[in-house]
């Protein structure tokens, strides 16, 4: 569920937000699992420290592919697991080996390298055929700890708030006095809203926000944002109105404080510049363990395409 972000999404701007903007995602897929991705998009690559949002999806089909992601690597960013449906298993080089079930919490921090893989499994004593649905998300680490050491946190009781006509999860940050056991290293926000009936939401005024509607077109005040889009709320507002065209309807909120610092992405990696990408990259295929250490799966691992500013003759 993790990745990749190709170079098209990797070299867009980080332009302002001045006002309540719409952009719709695009298909792609992660394995042979469809997604939409809703973040990176055109002149923006973050929204405080997300900077990468894949809403998973089964699509219209009798017996969707099974999610199976093999090892892989990633640096400078914490990857946030929030499932609708299904169970995943999380495997990575710390050790880690944990299931996730929809309501709970994966958090993993990368720091200067950590490799992990993800596979979708039936669990209980009757098969469970569901196919995985949720979201799979990055937060991008400030300078002050993305060269630093790898971690995993998993939350399984996230606490809920009421809100207007609605109620919401509160998996990452606070709001309205609730807040998520999982530890950030920048300040921000991520709710997973049920509405009810139109809301009045809250907000940080010192956050900009990312709105992207679930399973229903809303509204977001008078800006109508469908299913698989983004709307982008810049700093200042201390309240939304959100409105869907049927309910309940499914929203997640995403934001936080700036992040001051303009990010490079490609591929499963976050960084600054395109050298520190390119050592990344080489650590992972020349298997340096010391930086991204056995991974304990079966699925096999993930090579990692050459960067496009490598040379043919570099390789």
């Amino acid at each position: 569920m993790s990745g990749p972000v190709d170079e098209r999404s990797a070299s867009t701007r980080n332009l302002g937000i001045q006002t309540i903007e719409v952009r719709e995602g695009r298909q792609t897929r992660i394995g042979e699992m469809g997604v939409l991705r809703v973040l990176p998009t055109k002149n923006r690559r973050t929204v405080g420290p997300w900077c990468f949002v894949d809403l998973m999806e089964a699509g219209d089909v009798d017996q969707p592919p099974p999610l199976e992601i093999g090892p892989h690597p990633h640096i400078g960013l914490s990857t946030v697991t929030w499932l609708f449906r299904g169970t995943v298993l999380h495997t990575d080089s710390l050790g880690s080996e944990q299931l996730i079930r929809p309501g709970q919490l994966n958090l993993m921090t990368a720091g200067h390298g950590i490799a992990h893989a993800e596979e979708g499994v039936d669990v209980g004593p009757v098969l469970d055929r569901t196919a995985v649905m949720g979201v799979q998300m990055w937060l991008a680490q400030p300078d002050a700890t993305r060269h630093g050491g790898s971690g995993f946190q998993h939350v399984d009781a996230i606490p809920e708030v009421e809100v207007g006509a609605g109620r919401a999860r509160v998996f990452i940050g606070s709001h309205q006095g609730v807040a998520s056991p999982a530890v950030i290293d920048h300040p921000a926000v991520g709710l997973d809203l049920v509405l009810d009936g139109s809301t009045v939401v809250p907000v940080d005024r010192s956050f900009e926000h990312a709105v992207v509607p679930v399973d229903r077109p809303v509204a977001v005040d008078d800006h109508i944002a469908e299913p698989g889009s983004l709307a982008l709320v810049p700093v200042g507002r201390e309240e939304l109105r959100l409105t869907a065209r049927s309910y309940p309807a499914r929203v997640m909120m995403l934001g936080g404080l700036p992040l001051g610092e303009t990010v490079k992405m490609w591929w499963n990696f976050v960084a600054r510049t395109e050298d520190e990408i390119t050592r990344a990259w080489r650590d992972w295929q020349t298997g340096n363990e010391d930086r991204f250490g056995p991974v304990p799966t079966g699925l096999p691992r993930i090579d990692a395409p050459p960067p496009p500013w490598v040379r043919s003759s570099d390789l």
